[in-house]
């Protein structure tokens, strides 16, 4: 390919070669770091998305010049540290991305990066805790436990020493543990038997249910059986799982990622093997089985099996609707509704998939649509941090004032935690959003399901 400016072809993601000791090099990283930095510095087409790229370019305008190489380079890691790999700058904005000849990855070479900081043993246990979402989570269902650990999270006094003891910012929300696990509540098997499977659409589901959704909002997987049930379609709970490793990615923990991949693959690909569509409401643990262990692990036939039966909840539902296989028997309004595309969901490439299925029940029912499609700031444990959380509000300014627009009935988001960020942005800026949902509690009420 010529030296051309720009790109005209769809961006191509190269496998990310990290058992390869040169990956560690320190010295070739920041190298590479430089000739990325000076890439960037001369297009800033991406300042808006997060801080890495404000912060990197305030680097370089205080030098004496204006250009990267004057910038130390230990002052790389300040951009380093404020990115949370939610790949909008890769999939949306940057036009030098392979198969241009600049061959321009700042997401993974932010993830090297971060993945030597880890190996030097740079990151501390309090991050390290924090993203281990099945150890905390484990607490959830023990009701005295459970009563004292969302007790600590409204307590000014406790979560003082959080922020002392973790890092966590005071005022950052924070989840609850569940009474119950989903995966206790949940029926392992759904009623319907009859498999019929369409052109797009396998006939029968597997639910991986994901941490978030089994340890604090078990809600959102059960309105997701409701939904099934009600199109008849057979469904069964993943027999066991583990934490997707999301977390442990973005703090560059790849053996702790490659841990969790060895326990959920070989029974992943059991359903993916026997024709399940396999679903995960949770846009991050569906993009890392659909993208970054398929790119992590290339060779893995299968790591590749289980992303070929990967899909969000509302892309199997909207390939069923265009299988002439989906119910729209929808029954109750919805009024107006602020729906949030979350990052992790946009850089699938399924197009708007939740948005199609809100815009579907709106040929049925009353629903005034506003979509907003820009990142919220909360990005996993980034919006919790004390570090970053008020640059997490920051940068969710612009979606809690489009969110709020028009007075929503409903506000929504795919992503349950970015939907908690939204709320409280809102309610700062005077805003307050009446009901929250997940958009298949959206679907659930529209069909009328209790």
């Amino acid at each position: 390919m010529s030296n051309r400016e720009g790109n005209l072809e769809a961006p191509t993601r190269h496998p990310v070669d990290w058992k390869n000791p040169a990956f560690y090099d320190k010295d070739a990283c920041l190298t590479e770091m430089e000739r990325v930095f000076d890439i960037c510095h001369g297009c800033r087409r991406c300042v808006s998305l997060c801080q890495s790229f404000p912060n990197l370019f305030d680097l370089v305008d205080a030098t004496e010049d204006g250009e990267v190489h004057g910038v130390k380079k230990e002052a790389y890691w300040s951009v380093v540290d404020q990115c949370y790999l939610c790949d909008l700058c890769y999939m949306t904005k940057c036009p030098y991305t392979p198969p241009h000849v600049w061959n321009l990855d700042f997401p993974h070479l932010m993830l090297r990066a971060k993945a030597i900081k880890h190996s030097q043993g740079l990151v501390g246990p309090a991050a390290q805790f924090l993203a281990s979402t099945d150890v905390h989570g484990s607490f959830a269902g023990i009701p005295i436990v459970v009563q004292a650990v969302n007790a600590v999270n409204k307590s000014k006094l406790a979560r003082g020493a959080m922020d002392s003891l973790l890092g966590v910012h005071p005022d950052a929300w924070m989840p609850e543990l569940a009474p119950k696990r989903f995966r206790w509540t949940a029926a392992k098997t759904g009623s319907a038997t009859q498999v019929i499977d369409g052109a797009k659409s396998p006939g029968k589901v597997a639910v991986f249910a994901t941490c978030f959704v089994n340890y604090n909002e078990p809600g959102i997987g059960h309105d997701l059986l409701k939904v099934l049930e009600h199109n008849n379609i057979p469904y069964v709970i993943v027999e066991k799982e583990s934490c997707c490793g999301m977390p442990k990615l973005e703090l560059g923990d790849l053996p702790a990622v490659e841990r969790h991949k060895d326990a959920n693959i070989p029974v992943l690909v059991k359903y993916a093997r026997e024709g399940y569509a396999i679903l995960s409401a949770v846009p991050s643990c569906t993009l890392m089985f659909k993208q970054e262990l398929p790119l992590l692990f290339p060779d893995d036939a299968d790591v590749q099996l289980v992303k070929q039966a990967m899909f969000d909840p509302f892309e199997y539902l909207m390939a069923r609707q265009k299988d002439g296989l989906l119910k729209t028997d929808f029954k109750r309004d919805l009024g107006k509704v602020s729906y949030h595309i979350p990052c992790h969901g946009r850089v699938q490439n399924i197009g708007k998939k939740t948005e199609e299925m809100l815009k579907l029940i709106g040929k049925t029912v009353k629903l005034q649509l506003n979509t907003v499609e820009r990142c919220s700031g909360h990005a996993g444990i980034y919006g919790v941090k004390t570090a970053t959380h008020p640059i997490a509000m920051k940068i969710g300014k612009p979606v809690f004032k489009a969110m709020a627009r028009d007075q929503p009935d409903f506000i929504a988001s795919d992503c349950a935690m970015a939907i908690h960020h939204i709320a409280q942005g809102m309610d700062q800026a005077g805003t307050p959003a009446n009901g929250r949902q997940h958009p298949l509690g959206l679907l659930r009420i529209a069909y009328g399901l209790e």
